[in-house]
């Protein structure tokens, strides 16, 4: 069977635009969220930098290039994990992805569950809906949920063609992923549709969540220190 494949938001070169200029509150807003909260970019990883990010930052989102590198890291942590194990809190929203080029999408989805409290909805949220019905569902019953969930395909599909003067290719091979960080119960989550769990990085805190989530970033740019196909965007207070 032809695994579900949307319209790749990786490729769109204005994607990061979109998301940490001002088509993100179009974006959000779409999806029924009210704009108290908003995506920025993060502009460097140096302090002062960082500084001019807003605060709070509730979700920070990490857009990196997949290579042979990662994959070979990716599978030695999960069989590190296997092994070991590590806590994950129940509390913790997760969902994997089945749907190609849906990892931007995902990953907004991941930073708005796990800070559901914090978000103001409107009453007839597609995402609201979305998030209500999946939250006693499965990583793999949610991003099977997500399959057929038609109103997020059409937000995340016309985001796909924003600022684009030709429409990407729906079977575009995009190397390009995006993952969420987010605090969770004063610990540090990735969360990463093609992982089979989230990944806990360790204690962190509402002040230090951002300087926290960089340290993260950091370390997938490390890894492939002769890729400059990075970008970081943080979801702040307004």
């Amino acid at each position: 069977m032809e695994p579900h494949r949307w319209l790749p938001l990786e490729a769109n070169p204005d994607v990061s635009a979109r998301l940490g200029g001002g088509e993100e509150l179009r974006f959000l807003k779409q999806l029924g969220i009210h704009p108290d909260w908003q995506f920025v970019d993060v502009y460097g990883m140096e302090p002062e930098l960082l500084s001019m990010v807003p605060r709070p930052v509730c979700a920070v989102l990490l857009l990196f290039p997949i290579t042979e590198k990662y994959e070979t890291f990716r599978t030695e942590e999960e069989e590190r994990i296997k092994a070991k194990g590590q806590d994950v809190k129940s509390s913790v929203y997760f969902m994997k992805q089945t749907i190609n080029n849906a990892c931007g999408t995902i990953g907004l989805i991941h930073a708005i569950a796990n800070n559901r409290d914090k978000m103001n909805f409107e009453t007839n949220s597609s995402l609201k809906k979305f998030l209500e019905d999946s939250l006693s569902m499965t990583p793999e019953e949610r991003a099977k949920y997500l399959e057929t969930y038609e109103a997020i395909r059409v937000t995340h599909e016309s985001s796909a063609h924003e600022g684009q003067t030709e429409a990407p290719s729906i079977d575009e091979k995009v190397d390009l992923h995006f993952i969420a960080l987010v605090n969770v119960g004063g610990h540090l989550y990735e969360l990463d549709g093609r992982k089979p769990f989230p990944i806990n990085h360790g204690e962190t805190s509402d002040d230090s969540f951002l300087e926290d989530a960089i340290e993260v970033c950091k370390k997938f740019m490390e890894r492939d220190p002769e890729e400059l196909r990075f970008n970081a965007i943080a979801l702040s207070a307004a």
